[in-house]
């Protein structure tokens, strides 16, 4: 079962309690995001990993905030003039047309967007399409159980099930860990054929 997240909600997208249960930069050094990389932050939201990432990738490297929404990429273009960035570029996308280049990014990067996605093989496709033939995907989710914190359980996606997915969508070396009691992190490179 899929659920949109709605723009009006997007204050909780920086909450103090998302802050706390979602540690960017220690899940970045967890997944080994690196300087000079070219990182496609998918369905970024207000950009609460996509300042992060352009920390950690440095004035080498380019973060690509893809959103659908417009409106949660102005809050991405406000924080780039707040604080001076300029290896973000705001790319408003489509959901299964991700509107980059085939090979051009080194990390596809989505955090709490697959158990969005109706269509996810095709989703998945698609970012392993834009990602260099040495590419690999970062993949940040909810734990399918019930917390006081997030979705309900039957929005969340199950880690076997998107192993699965990934695995039909050209990704091998599949990793899946437990972050916390609320997330769990998964990380796939592109196989050599697709």
């Amino acid at each position: 079962m899929t659920h949109k997240f709605k723009v009006i909600n997007k204050s909780k997208l920086n909450s103090p309690k998302r802050r706390e249960v979602l540690p960017a930069k220690k899940i970045l050094s967890a997944v080994g995001i690196n300087p000079g990389e070219i990182v496609a932050d998918i369905g970024c939201g207000i950009g609460f990993f996509t300042f992060p990432l352009s920390e950690a990738v440095g004035d080498e490297g380019i973060v690509y905030a893809l959103d659908i929404e417009k409106e949660m990429l102005e809050d991405v273009e406000a924080g780039m003039l707040e604080q001076n960035i300029k290896n973000i570029r705001p790319v408003v996308t489509q959901e299964y047309k991700l509107v980059l280049e085939d090979e051009s990014v080194d990390v596809a990067f989505l955090c709490t967007v697959m158990h969005e996605v109706k269509m996810r093989e095709k989703f998945l496709k698609e970012a392993n399409r834009i990602l260099l033939s040495e590419g690999r995907i970062v993949i940040v989710e909810w734990i399918k159980k019930d917390s006081d914190f997030g979705p309900p359980a039957d929005h969340r996606l199950d880690k076997g099930v998107l192993k699965r997915n990934l695995y039909r969508s050209g990704f091998e070396d599949i990793q899946i860990m437990d972050f916390n009691d609320y997330f769990y992190l998964a990380t796939a490179k592109k196989t050599a054929e697709s």
